[in-house]
């Protein structure tokens, strides 16, 4: 901000359709300095006692009468060049943070040294930044955002080194006077807690992505917080990428060759904050964020070892994740409506992951159903079998991806197979054109043992699944009907599995380990099958003490209550809309209500 005195020293004038800049108009100039197509009138002995290269410019003249320079790509321009020449001229102007870089940069080009006047404006202007600039975290983003806009001179003369340094260290001073900030916030409510975090996450957000890069690299080595950092790269995230693909959600058929240089710069800066996450295991990053990255990243076909990382890192806690994350829609054309590879590839890391934590654990109580390897395991194998239901229904998910998701998974991740069976029946439903030799590659991933009562109810019901499954069904239900009544547990087939599991002597040890920590794991879920079992029998139990009850006061007869009650239980009975025996199935159904639906989509 020039000084109100010193206005009246500048005057304009027009010369042949152009403008002439006059600093000092009381006494004639004897030399017009071009920049950038704007002329200057000034005086040649202010401007070669301070700059090094207006003299060497004069000296070198071919004409010793020539009165016209010509300055070249001056850092900031004539108006950055109009108060260096008022400098020259001692004119008062204010050095503030929106100048203070520019200035340094046409200082050094102009070259005023100290070895033409001391205190000369690169001394001048350094003396701000390092008592002013450097001082401030919030002064120092000011200066790197101008700093982008300058040509490659401030990274020479180190503004850009000592600001993103800066930067750094005032946010690790921030962090230090926060943490008693975030100590009195911790019994405060929810509002109080989020004006705790570190005010300079918005500031950074107006920086590029390269110097952003560079500040967060420099915070990392200077000990911020893994988590602040976290917040700062998902607010850049926000603020940058905001409305990304859309155009390509709604038309896939566009050409990778037509992106436009909008999203260029989208994918450079996903592609960076990828690489700027911290170590999973050093902070917590949201589920949801990093699905949506990656959504954005197959948007704006981002690198391949960028996807990969996002995938690995979704897979690190995929047990978290919700149905909605996984829904990943397809940009390709004449594929299925979702993106299952990419949810295949995921699985097939976090499936990786419980082996290294498996082979990482020596002893046998870390192994089984109780450890947390395995109880991740269980809640994605519920999460993967509400995924395929979501997606069976698409009439262009092949058979081949459809059976790709089904076996990645192993048998022990699934207590109950009744949400792998509620999967298969809708694919049934919605892929009629199958053949029996595919319907029954489709069944063979059902355990029939593992199915609920329920679940055995619809399927030996269902027209749509194999024969042969049906007869398996029906076989596992009168074997667990007369282990009800023998009153067995089940003991003969633990017997059996036992028996079966026994390691030879033979084996190495490293096999031995495996067999009995594998045979550990199918005991115990077949107690919590048996548990389920248990619990079935004792709903059929009660229903039958309530026919018990009712049969004093309504006069029905013991063997209508019990009927009632297994009625009851049997919420997959329904019509299956099966083309064989349809007119007995419709007229057996005639009286079922929409609860006997409820189960599968049919």
């Amino acid at each position: 901000m020039v000084d109100q005195k010193c206005l009246s020293f500048r005057e304009m004038k027009r010369v042949s359709g152009s403008e002439i800049i006059k600093i000092f108009s009381d006494v004639a100039g004897d030399i017009t300095i071009v920049v950038d197509g704007e002329s200057f009138l000034l005086h040649k002995f202010p401007l070669v006692s301070r700059s090094g290269k207006i003299r060497k410019m004069v000296a070198d003249a071919k004409d010793s009468n020539s009165s016209k320079l010509e300055l070249h790509n001056i850092p900031g321009g004539p108006q950055t060049f109009e108060l260096a020449v008022k400098f020259c001229y001692g004119m008062n102007f204010e050095i503030t943070t929106a100048n203070v870089a520019s200035l340094r940069c046409a200082a050094e080009y102009l070259e005023m040294t100290e070895d033409y006047r001391d205190e000369n404006l690169i001394a001048r202007t350094e003396v701000y930044l390092n008592e002013v600039v450097v001082q401030s975290l919030e002064k120092s983003v000011e200066v790197l955002s101008i700093c982008e806009m300058l040509p490659p001179v401030a990274e020479e003369v180190g503004i850009v080194n000592r600001c993103v340094e800066a930067v750094a260290v005032n946010a690790c001073k921030e962090q230090l006077v926060s943490g008693l900030s975030r100590l009195d916030c911790n019994g405060e409510s929810a509002e109080l807690k989020s004006g705790c975090l570190e005010w300079w996450i918005e500031d950074l957000s107006a920086l590029g992505i390269d110097y952003y890069q560079r500040v967060v690299c420099a915070m990392g080595r200077a000990g911020i917080r893994p988590d602040s950092i976290t917040a700062s790269l998902m607010h850049y995230a926000q603020a940058s990428l905001k409305g990304i693909g859309k155009f390509q959600i709604w038309n896939p058929a566009r050409m990778k060759s037509n992106r436009t240089m909008a999203e260029n710069d989208q994918r450079t800066i996903l592609e960076t904050l990828v690489s700027l996450l911290p170590n999973e295991k050093s902070s917590s990053i949201p589920q949801n964020f990093l699905f949506g990255m990656l959504r954005m990243g197959i948007m704006v076909d981002a690198s391949i070892a960028c996807k990969l990382e996002l995938e690995r890192r979704i897979a690190f806690r995929l047990e978290m994740v919700s149905l909605d994350d996984l829904l990943i829609p397809s940009i390709q054309t004449g594929d299925s409506l979702f993106d299952v590879d990419t949810v295949h590839r995921i699985l097939i890391n976090f499936l990786q992951r419980i082996e290294d934590e498996d082979n990482d654990n020596c002893g046998y109580e870390s192994e089984g159903l109780g450890s947390p390897g395995h109880g991740s395991l269980l809640k994605v194998g519920r999460l993967i079998d509400a995924y395929l239901a979501e997606i069976a229904p698409d009439p262009y998910l092949s058979l081949q991806k459809f059976i790709a998701m089904l076996e990645i998974l192993p048998d022990y991740s699934r207590v109950i197979d009744d949400g792998l069976y509620r999967a298969i029946d809708i694919y049934l439903k919605a892929h009629p054109m199958l053949t029996e030799h595919e319907c029954k590659k489709l069944c063979k991933f059902i355990d029939c043992q593992k199915l609920s009562q329920e679940a055995s109810n619809h399927a030996a019901q269902n027209d749509r699944l194999p024969v042969q499954m049906a007869v398996r069904v029906l076989y596992f239900e009168q074997l667990r009907l007369q282990n009800a009544l023998s009153g067995s547990s089940g003991d003969g087939f633990l017997s059996q599995r036992m028996s079966s599991g026994v390691p030879s002597a033979a084996m190495s040890p490293r096999d031995n380990y495996a067999s009995l920590r594998r045979e550990n794991r199918e005991l115990k879920l077949e107690i919590s099958r048996m548990r389920v079992r248990l619990s079935e029998l004792e709903k059929e139990q009660m229903f039958m003490k309530q026919g018990m009850i009712d049969k004093s006061g309504n006069g029905k007869t013991f063997l209508t209550s019990i009927s009632k009650g297994i009625g009851r239980i049997g919420i997959f009975n329904g019509p299956t809309g099966g083309k064989r025996q349809k007119s007995s199935r419709k007229s057996r159904g005639d009286g079922k209500t929409g609860r006997s639906r409820r189960y599968s989509v049919s």
